[in-house]
């Protein structure tokens, strides 16, 4: 029998992983989870119960590397680069399957290090990364991600239990933490949006990680709004937030082009919070950190240049939410792939298919 195991260094790497763990148990293939220590072990248990998961805790990569090389899977699946793959790769195949499909660079350079297979989201990307790592082996499977919202089988919150108005039409606001807008927003800015729903949904390194306090102090006290619900950490992942609303508003965060590939409205805020470091002379250093084609991905939004045009903006995109339709659709499928809800069926017929 087929063995495969997950590698869960991040809570937010769920979302992406467990579409493809269910397809492999519908074929009655043995799957198990490897969760890394952190503060929020109590939630990736209750995440384990919730989804009837097999799981093994360990410290850090080295104790993971023992434990694979105790396993003999078939095969293991990251999210991101690993560091110990000539061990792994004594005993085990090893596959990526990246957990976002943002502007960022890095979502090339965790090639960098091959594993036996990387499922990628849409020819464009399959075509560029195969160029530039012409050695490695690279499937075009689309985003597992997004399989049950396509599918139709995410039916979102019951707003009212959040405390919420299911009458109001509901925005998601998912910064991600660097370079995020979160300082730029207003004080007070869930008072301007009153006659909306707000769900806010920040990157897990926002809520978990001591260098972004300020941004979980400005979180917090948005959450005293009575419009506004507040993800809690075991809110890990965006799908439901997706199918619960109407408009996001994100800024360089995959969230921003996973929302638009469902061909709802983003509005995307420009402006950040950038380190010193990162502004200036030194601003080469952010547009290092972002895709060459960024500017490209862009046109997939519309822009809030500053905070005091958020709101016109919000107003006009819900109130006409086809006005980027072609835009949205024509960059999905060059961020995201095929989207017919059968991403994670492809992984697995993958790995089925290998002797």
């Amino acid at each position: 029998m087929m063995y495969v195991l997950f590698d869960v260094l991040h809570l937010y790497y769920l979302p992406q992983y467990l579409p493809v763990q269910q397809k492999l148990a519908k074929n009655n293939i043995k799957t198990a989870f490897v969760f890394y220590r952190s503060n929020h072990d109590d939630i990736m248990e209750q995440i384990a119960l919730n989804n009837d998961l097999q799981y093994t805790w360990v410290e850090d990569d080295h104790q993971a590397t023992d434990f694979y090389l105790q396993e003999k899977a078939d095969w293991v699946f990251f999210a991101n680069s690993f560091p110990h793959l000539e061990q792994l790769h004594q005993v085990s195949n090893s596959a990526q399957i990246g957990h976002g499909i943002g502007p960022k660079s890095c979502y090339y350079t965790k090639s960098d290090t091959a594993m036996n297979v990387r499922f990628v989201e849409g020819e464009y990307r399959c075509q560029r990364l195969r160029s530039m790592y012409p050695e490695n082996t690279f499937v075009d499977v689309g985003f597992s991600k997004l399989d049950s919202l396509i599918r139709g089988e995410e039916a979102g919150f019951d707003l009212r239990q959040l405390g919420l108005d299911p009458n109001k039409p509901t925005l998601t606001y998912a910064p991600t933490f660097y370079p995020s807008s979160i300082e730029c927003f207003a004080k007070d800015w869930p008072a301007d949006f009153s006659d909306f729903n707000i769900l806010l949904k920040p990157h897990y390194f926002s809520i978990a990680k001591q260098k972004y306090h300020r941004q979980k102090a400005l979180l917090q006290h948005w959450a005293s709004f009575d419009n506004v619900y507040l993800a809690k950490a075991g809110d890990y992942n965006l799908v439901p937030f997706m199918a619960s609303s109407d408009i996001l508003i994100s800024d360089a965060s995959s969230a921003l082009f996973e929302f638009a590939a469902l061909n709802k409205p983003v509005i995307w805020c420009d402006f950040l919070k950038l380190r010193w470091s990162y502004r200036g002379i030194f601003s080469y250093r952010f547009k290092k950190r972002m895709d060459e084609d960024f500017g490209e991905y862009a046109n997939i939004a519309v822009h809030a240049k500053h905070y005091k045009q958020l709101r016109p903006l919000v107003l006009e995109q819900y109130r006409q939410p086809a006005l980027l339709e072609s835009t949205r659709m024509a960059l999905a499928e060059k961020l995201a792939g095929r989207l017919d809800g059968k991403a994670s069926n492809r992984v697995v017929d993958y790995l089925l298919s290998q002797p």
